[in-house]
């Protein structure tokens, strides 16, 4: 995902070297001015999403703290590089908003810094939600507050369910299959399950999230592959996929073609009764401007495995602090201001995380914005907001999130796609992938 395309290509004593040349870069002489010569402003750099709602933001911070802030944006696609190089050339810059996919980089590269010596930052882990405090920390230390998170759905369409003769959805990954062979058989649907298993940013998801619902995990707490133990979930839950398109055929054998954008058009022309699609896409899916199933999309729990749970992944965005800022004691203090106004309460509310929500609908990871009756209302309006909830707190940050993970993902997804085509079986697929995992964690 985020890792790949640098890390990829830099082994790790370059990347080390690479680094190391960084975190000297922000100490060198005329790069960063001595604390004197600062003024009080801050600088603070995003991508170019809710540009306006952060603007505003940025501007009740000012008029409440009296510390000016220097803002700037970038697009996502563009955003990562930018950031990179800006922290190699020692780049003014105190505050920024990071994917939970980079921490290990950036972490390890000293170039953001660790949050969890700020009591007034800290507090807030209580109303977070779990995956979401997980997803932030790196090497037993915290670097940031929550901005944006969300995770993986499992959505259905009501009509078609109730067309099949069924009053609720299925509840396991068995039941879906059952279910799924009476739409077969009746008609409704020739592949009543989608599942976009291409090659793409999305596929870790995808395969984390049917992992963790057969009840699994793909590392251990010590970073080392469990994913081949037959124990541990990945091989039961590739096993499900090669039997749901190869035996049962209630998944299309395109699916290794499929990346997430096209099955969420394909569920929303009403080619499938089921779909596992982030969260977020509800609201799509319920707009009759763009789905042809409008009205009909419902979300249940994530189907469980015989030996799981209704276990699913979520990811965040979150706001750090640069190492340049935690070298001055007055301008940490005021950069943990900064971001305890938009990671945390700003006048007693969590008011950026609820604009952010009523603006473009980003989701939060503070639990208590869950009894907002704004945020109710809003999400009643296309969804059902307990289970949005009770989903969400069943959700796990992704185990897999390190320093190699570019170098490992792709082997990966090739390693499950191949199982899906009947060129290996999935036991034989999933130990591939644990042993060039174990082989990239010794070799960092």
């Amino acid at each position: 995902m985020m890792l790949k395309d640098k890390t990829r290509r830099l082994g790790r004593r370059d990347f080390l070297r690479y680094s190391a040349a960084g975190a000297g870069a922000l100490m060198a002489p005329g790069l960063v001015r001595p604390a004197k010569a600062e003024t009080a402003a801050l600088t603070m750099h995003t991508w170019s999403a809710a540009v306006d709602t952060v603007q505003s933001h940025l501007s009740a911070f000012t008029k409440e703290t009296g510390i000016p802030v220097n803002y700037g944006n970038s697009p996502w696609a563009q955003y990562r590089e930018g950031m990179v190089a800006k922290f190699v050339g020692g780049a003014p810059l105190d505050a920024m908003w990071v994917s939970d996919s980079w921490l290990p980089e950036w972490a390890e590269a000293g170039w953001i810094a660790p949050v969890d010596e700020f009591d007034s930052l800290m507090k807030y882990n209580a109303e977070a939600e779990d995956f979401c405090t997980d997803s932030m920390t790196y090497g037993g230390r915290q670097y940031g507050l929550t901005y944006y998170t969300d995770y993986m759905a499992f959505l259905y369409d009501e009509a078609k369910l109730k067309e099949a003769g069924f009053d609720a959805p299925p509840s396991s990954w068995d039941e879906l299959v059952e279910q799924s062979l009476v739409m077969k058989e009746k008609g409704i649907a020739d592949y009543p399950m989608m599942l976009a298993m291409a090659q793409e940013s999305w596929l870790i998801e995808f395969i984390s999230t049917l992992v963790y619902s057969h009840g699994g995990r793909l590392v251990d707490d010590n970073g080392m592959a469990v994913m081949q133990d037959p124990k541990e979930g990945a091989v039961e839950a590739l096993s499900w996929v090669v039997d749901a398109v190869n035996k049962h055929k209630i998944v299309s054998p395109a699916c290794v073609e499929t990346g997430e954008l096209a099955g969420l058009k394909a569920f929303a022309a009403g080619n499938h009764a089921f779909a596992m699609v982030a969260k977020y896409r509800l609201r799509m899916l319920n707009d009759p401007e763009q789905s042809q199933i409008a009205g009909h999309v419902k979300q249940a729990m994530m189907p469980q495995g015989a030996n799981g749970s209704h276990a699913t992944v979520g990811w965040m965005r979150f706001h750090g602090m640069s190492a340049q800022a935690a070298q001055d004691k007055a301008r940490a203090e005021n950069a943990a201001k900064l971001i305890e106004w938009f990671g945390g309460k700003a006048d007693g509310a969590y008011t950026f995380q609820k604009l952010l929500f009523l603006d473009i609908g980003a989701g939060f990871g503070v639990k208590p914005l869950f009894e907002d009756p704004e945020i109710r209302a809003a999400y009643d309006s296309y969804g059902d907001v307990d289970m949005i909830q009770a989903q969400q707190a069943l959700a796990r940050k992704k185990d897999t999130v390190t320093p190699w993970f570019g170098e490992w993902n792709d082997t990966n997804g090739s390693a499950w796609q191949s199982a899906i085509l009947g060129n290996v079986d999935a036991a034989g697929a999933v130990q591939k992938s644990a042993e060039l995992w174990n082989e990239l964690k010794d070799s960092y």
